[in-house]
């Protein structure tokens, strides 16, 4: 059996919003690529602990605040890794290699281009990705008007991400209206998803899709091209597994809670939630039953952020 190890990483970020990446130094395993700094964590070491110790012995820079962003199960052939990421939204202390790495600051958006070792590409998604993604209501197309201004006032909010989610609209209302919305969207610097329609999406120039578990199942590869978007819809292991194997790059998982629409559905409730997201390698947004103000129980039970309706929308 491989050896299983436990690595925490750590995201900083300087004043201009650039991410530290450390170099992997030779003689160690993927020598040369690059990845978020950090290390081991020791048996009985708390995440967080084990983050600001090996930040401290090897930045000389003090965690002064972090939260979790993802955790990454990644199978190389001689190991199993368990990368535990961490958003480190507060330091100080002046950094100093101290164990003679190659250090780079790097834009966001440049991190695609980086040779980085597979366990943790997971993590720029992450990265990139918003902590709240509203799903739009289902209202008729006879209500398009009060739907596009709940997307702007979403939008102003600072709400980034969002899913147009209309299945009973005819295709060509939708597209019709799906362009008025993007028009919203893009002027905000906010993500517009469609939902179910790979194809039309890509038409008209959306942001990405979100596919339905059922539309998921169907599938054996990624329907979208890698500079667009795909979220899938889950509802158990198996369905989130299927989603990783098509190429999704994030997920939503439900219900964590009772929700009127869903009332004959079993909860998952936060420990079984964290339970399903700590095994699988890319980022899940939490739904059903959610609040904006639940974004910090999210975060701690492994989630991206919040999914919502009703919880986003007003």
């Amino acid at each position: 059996m491989p050896a299983s190890i436990h690595v925490v990483a750590g995201v900083l970020r300087d004043a201009a919003g650039r991410v530290l990446i450390a170099q992997r130094p030779p003689g160690k395993h993927l020598a040369g690529l690059w990845e978020f700094p950090g290390g081991k964590c020791e048996a009985g070491e708390a995440p967080v602990d084990a983050l600001a110790r090996e930040l401290r012995e090897e930045l000389g820079v003090v965690v002064e605040s972090a939260r979790p962003l993802i955790v990454i199960p990644h199978r190389y052939p001689d190991q199993d890794i368990l990368l535990d990421v961490w958003q480190v939204s507060e330091w100080s202390g002046t950094l100093h290699p101290h164990e003679g790495q190659g250090f780079a600051w790097v834009e966001l958006a440049g991190l695609d281009r980086v040779p980085m070792p597979p366990a943790d590409r997971p993590a720029i998604a992450a990265l990139r990705l918003p902590d709240r993604y509203l799903i739009t209501p289902d209202l008729g197309p006879d209500a398009s008007a009060q739907l596009l201004a709940g997307i702007e006032r979403a939008c102003r909010r600072g709400v980034r991400m969002i899913q147009l989610r209309l299945p009973q609209w005819p295709r060509a209302t939708l597209a019709a209206f799906a362009r008025e919305a993007r028009g919203v969207c893009t002027g905000h610097a906010t993500r517009l998803l469609l939902n179910g329609d790979a194809a039309l999406a890509m038409v008209l120039g959306l942001d990405g899709v979100h596919l339905p578990a059922r539309v998921a199942a169907a599938m054996t590869q990624r329907p979208l091209p890698a500079d667009r978007w795909l979220g899938v819809s889950c509802h158990d292991a198996a369905e989130l597994l299927h989603a990783v194997r098509i190429g999704a790059d994030f997920a939503t998982l439900s219900p964590v809670f009772p929700t009127p629409g869903h009332a004959d559905s079993t909860a998952l409730g936060w420990d079984r939630f964290a339970d399903l997201v700590m095994h699988v390698p890319i980022p899940v947004y939490a739904l059903g039953g959610l609040e904006a103000e639940d974004v910090d129980a999210a975060w701690m039970a492994g989630a991206q952020g919040i999914a919502a309706i009703r919880g986003l929308w007003h």
